[in-house]
């Protein structure tokens, strides 16, 4: 069973909390984690992006989301919102829309943020609107995970969340670490459960 972690990273840190999302999945006997990510969005319109990125995850494609069982998206803040690669990705995913591909697949998001107030909860729930809008299951992290409880750093009940530090270096806490496992463990069990 494949799950779809698809997700925007500038600095790193998403990508990083993308694999741990992806550890969490792969935890769970019979389902795989599928990293994706977004190409830049050029200010000049005439550049085009390579077709494979020199390092890291493929670039997503529409029948990513569509052959997935589940989906997990991931953005660092910007004012409060989702990064505007992720948004262009997503705003063209209307055939899907029209299609019903997406309807009853469960959904999630994650983030990162340079500070503890700097948009985390706006930002996942920015997220959530278009797979609301795809007739998606959406789900958080529950508070028996313990650390949602305890964290002095990210995580929050909308989805997992890290703090970067002003200059986007601060690694991952542990509790983050969890955070992010937990994430996916949940999204693999229930894809199965739906199954």
């Amino acid at each position: 069973m494949e799950i779809l972690v698809l997700y925007y990273s500038r600095y790193g840190n998403v990508a990083n909390m993308a694999q741990h999302i992806a550890r969490g999945i792969e935890s769970v006997p019979h389902c795989c984690a599928k990293l994706r990510t977004v190409p830049p969005v050029s200010e000049t319109c005439e550049a085009v992006a390579q077709t494979i990125p020199e390092e890291g995850a493929p670039y997503a494609q529409l029948e990513d989301l569509e052959n997935c069982a589940g989906l997990l998206l991931g953005s660092p803040t910007r004012f409060g919102n989702m990064a505007t690669p992720l948004k262009y990705f997503l705003d063209k995913t209307s055939g899907l829309w029209l299609s019903g591909a997406l309807i009853d697949k469960p959904g999630g998001v994650f983030t990162s943020t340079s500070s503890l107030h700097g948009g985390q909860e706006s930002t996942l729930l920015s997220m959530m609107i278009p797979l609301l809008h795809h007739g998606m299951m959406v789900m958080g992290l529950p508070y028996s995970e313990a650390d949602l409880s305890h964290t002095q750093s990210g995580g929050t009940p909308y989805g997992a969340s890290h703090v970067a530090g002003t200059d986007s270096r601060q690694s991952l806490t542990e509790e983050e670490q969890r955070l992010c496992q937990a994430q996916g463990r949940r999204m693999a069990e229930t894809c199965k459960r739906l199954a």
